[in-house]
């Protein structure tokens, strides 16, 4: 860890140069397929330590099936825990929807996987042999030319690099430069997040519900570790909102079916992550000549299909493989660029509708809504399913 030393060019070592800016799910992923292929990237990182932040998330079986190509989705398993199924309820606790795991297990070859995101961090980080992370390093720009690329930090200090990965989330400032205009942008709620331990409910299914002042999902994690969310529709950074705390949360779910009520009053204020839901509008293109984006820095979605850091580690291993069958890099990010647009386009545009559909706020709209998803054929769900999860990395 620390400030960057000097990295001599690929014309005067036998290995091209690549850096890496973001040292979080997409970063880790990237840096670890990349070394499994024998390149040795440089990961730069903005936070001045790497420390155990954030919630909980749900890793799909697309992720786990990208984790076993890259041999470590095993050791990662151990940090979490298997979901039996997952079901959306509606307020009164009836379910609208449900899909066994089993099922998808059948049908994809793995379960989906619930996992601390510090937990899964760490592990990332265990899996670098020799790749350093150098923190407290933000990145401001790259500019490139035939020689390469420059990148400017917020302490001042330039980097060259032969190639470089850009993986530093929905606000980064290099593809914010790259594409104009390819600011956040709202999707029109906001959202708590907690994890609590303790709590003896259990639990070996994901759920969600939804109900006409909000929606409220928890999953079990290893342990008797909780993860759960609040989502309620807001104006961006609604100063009402933002004071909310446990009682205000309580007073607005109270009424939902148990055990949420429970849940919410078993949480401490102090574990609650509040921040608004925002995604990117699709982007036309990933890669600009040296420079690639991938995560969140290329195609931020709302978390609605739980699909985030899910695409994020697909990007890592396809990109890895692209540069290990073709050694023109540029190229390279171009063919991983061919196969990744339109997939993503898929998550960003049917999770911010997933979204909508969940928030509805009206009544009668909402009984319609979970009358139609009830009745809807075993197939039809199948086909959605299989849009998610049916992919490979060859």
């Amino acid at each position: 860890m620390g400030t960057p030393i000097g990295i001599t060019r690929a014309g005067q070592n036998s290995k091209p140069t690549i850096s890496i800016v973001g040292g979080g799910i997409a970063g880790l992923t990237a840096a670890i397929a990349l070394e499994k292929t024998g390149l040795s990237p440089v990961v730069f990182e903005a936070a001045a330590t790497v420390e155990p932040l954030g919630a909980g998330l749900v890793l799909a079986s697309n992720a786990m099936k990208a984790l076993k190509e890259l041999g470590i989705a095993e050791a990662i398993m151990k940090k979490g825990s298997l979901l039996d199924s997952f079901t959306i309820n509606d307020q009164s606790g009836k379910p609208i929807f449900k899909k066994n795991s089993e099922d998808i297990k059948l049908a994809y070859g793995l379960d989906n996987f619930a996992i601390h995101r510090a937990e899964l961090h760490q592990a990332l980080l265990s899996h670098l042999k020799e790749v350093p992370v150098h923190t407290n390093m933000r990145a401001l720009s790259a500019n490139q030319d035939e020689q390469g690329v420059r990148i400017t930090f917020e302490d001042g200090t330039v980097h060259a690099s032969d190639y470089l990965i850009v993986a530093d989330g929905i606000h980064s400032p290099i593809r914010q430069a790259l594409a104009p205009g390819s600011i956040p942008r709202y999707a029109g709620y906001t959202c708590w997040r907690a994890v609590i331990d303790g709590i003896d409910l259990d639990l070996h299914d994901a759920y969600e519900t939804w109900g006409h002042k909000g929606r409220f999902g928890y999953v079990p994690m290893d342990g008797k570790k909780l993860y759960w969310f609040a989502c309620i529709n807001a104006p961006q950074q609604s100063p009402v909102m933002k004071p909310y705390g446990i009682a205000a949360l309580f007073a607005q779910f109270k009424n939902f079916h148990t055990p949420i009520p429970e849940i919410i009053s078993s949480t401490k204020n102090e574990n609650l992550i509040w921040n608004d839901i925002m995604d990117l509008k699709p982007l036309k293109q990933y890669a600009f000549g040296k420079i690639v984006l991938i995560g969140d820095a290329a195609h931020a979605t709302t978390p609605n299909l739980g699909q985030g850091a899910c695409m994020a580690i697909e990007d890592a291993v396809i990109l890895a493989r692209e540069m290990n069958k073709n050694h023109n890099y540029t190229e390279a990010f171009k063919n991983y660029e061919k196969r990744r647009l339109k997939r993503t386009h898929y998550i960003i545009k049917t999770s911010r509708l997933m979204g909508r559909i969940a928030q509805i706020e009206n009544i009668p709209v909402g009984n319609l809504r979970n009358t139609i998803l009830r009745v809807l054929p075993s197939n039809f769900n199948d086909k959605q399913i299989k849009a998610l999860y049916d992919i490979y990395f060859s």
